[in-house]
């Protein structure tokens, strides 16, 4: 059934220059281009495929701060206010509405992990609160499964990633921003120490800046600059239903289903305890890396051996810039659902709601989520490089945490003082990286 994603009509001159040139379309790259050419900066988005076609635009459309990683709160808290404003700001319809968030619990050991995280998150003074067993029923009418208590925010909200990032990009070109799409870019010349152009499959474009938004390419690209990112991909199975009344209007997440109704009237579904890992190469490669939260994930990772570990060993890791790259073979990442982890999340589902029993699924699909070792992204200039700057390693969280994102970024690529703290996200706090990316 596969992915629909809106598409739109693009720039198709390459410039000769632009001041800033961002690596990828998707929600961050787009959302920096946007703030930038807010303030006047001349900026061009290259896209290898077309915007917002991968995770952009696969992912569950959540919205949240709850839950978040105590140095994202920040992030969440801008990004909830711009995303407030952002049908405004676009000129466009991005399905915004402040639906209110539910992380059912259980288990009180479970429950105890929920208002841990509440502790730590009241001096941001959020309309997050624990529910009782009993006090679950009045906010998701209909269910019948026993849960030990849930974490709701009110506050937290959805919007539609199939239609979101293609309206910030029809923004953006109002805005005399350019969006290439089809135009991979192969690599960065420098001059002097510093960032000078992009070299693309359509020709260079002079810059003085660049930031790379490339989400799950991100490694690839980076590592033919000498850059050892420890990033690897996680795939999601998602399916959406076709319009259905009953369910709760609420987005819920449990142990071992998901869901969020939709601007169409359907929902949104998915398994949140199965995400995959697909062992490649780099698995092996970044083991050290990523062990600690694979032991500490393990009951929600999938490890599986696919046919994804020959495809990987056999792309190619190193080119020059006159060369086709692996991005020019593969526009967009589009990989199959795994159907028994849908078909189990539906099960559980209709278990605890039993109103999802006459759901009819109208499409399902899959997505590589560009995962860091602690899930929390890499943003920053690189020491040993200036002028180019790293945005990438959402870790699912990136469509939600995006336009706050993109604020952090554009403020730092123009050198502003930003009200956002960037240290919680620089280079250096991975090993690997303070060895690849230091100043020389």
């Amino acid at each position: 059934m596969g992915i629909t994603i809106e598409t739109i009509d693009l720039d198709a001159t390459l410039p000769g220059s632009s001041d800033v040139v961002v690596i990828g379309g998707g929600i961050i790259g787009i959302m920096t281009a946007i703030f930038l050419a807010k303030e006047g900066v001349s900026v061009t988005v290259c896209e290898k495929g077309e915007v917002g076609h991968e995770q952009s635009g696969r992912n569950w459309g959540w919205v949240r701060i709850m839950g978040r990683d105590a140095s994202e709160i920040p992030l969440g808290l801008e990004s909830m206010r711009l995303w407030s404003e952002m049908d405004k700001l676009v000129g466009g319809d991005t399905g915004f509405t402040r639906s209110g968030i539910v992380y059912v619990a259980d288990t009180p050991g479970k429950l105890a992990e929920h208002e841990a995280w509440l502790d730590h998150a009241k001096q941001y003074q959020l309309d997050s609160r624990l529910l009782s067993s009993r006090e679950i029923e009045s906010v998701l009418p209909g269910c019948k499964r026993a849960f030990a208590g849930a974490l709701f925010t009110p506050s937290d909200a959805r919007a539609e990633p199939q239609k979101a990032v293609p309206a910030m990009a029809r923004a953006l070109r109002r805005l005399g921003g350019q969006v290439l799409t089809r135009c991979a870019v192969r690599g960065i010349e420098t001059k002097a120490g510093r960032v000078s152009a992009v070299v693309t499959e359509r020709g260079t474009i002079a810059c003085q800046r660049v930031v790379l938004a490339g989400g799950a390419w991100s490694r690839l690209f980076l590592g033919n600059l000498g850059i050892d990112f420890p990033q690897l991909k996680v795939l999601g199975s998602v399916l959406r239903t076709e319009p259905l009344d009953g369910p709760p209007t609420h987005a819920v997440g449990g142990s071992d289903f998901a869901f969020r109704k939709r601007q169409d009237g359907g929902y949104t579904i998915a398994h949140r305890g199965a995400s995959v890992a697909e062992i490649v190469p780099d698995s092996f490669r970044l083991m050290t890396d990523f062990l600690p939260s694979l032991v500490k994930q393990r009951h929600e990772l999938k490890l599986r051996l696919s046919q994804r570990f020959l495809e990987e060993a056999k792309t190619t890791r190193r080119w020059s810039l006159d060369e086709t790259t692996p991005f020019e073979k593969t526009r967009v990442l589009d990989p199959a659902p795994y159907d028994s982890i849908l078909s189990e999340a539906q099960a559980n589902l209709v278990a605890a709601f039993p109103a999802f029993k006459d759901m009819k699924v109208a499409q399902a699909w899959g997505g590589f989520v560009d995962a860091m070792p602690d899930a929390v992204p890499v943003i920053g200039e690189v020491p040993r490089l200036p002028g180019f700057f790293i945005a990438s390693g959402f870790s699912g969280h990136g469509f939600g945490i995006g336009p706050g994102a993109g604020r952090l970024i554009a403020d730092l690529v123009a050198g502003k003082t930003s009200m956002i703290d960037a240290k919680p996200f620089r280079l250096e706090r991975f090993a690997r990286l303070e060895r690849t990316t230091r100043a020389s």
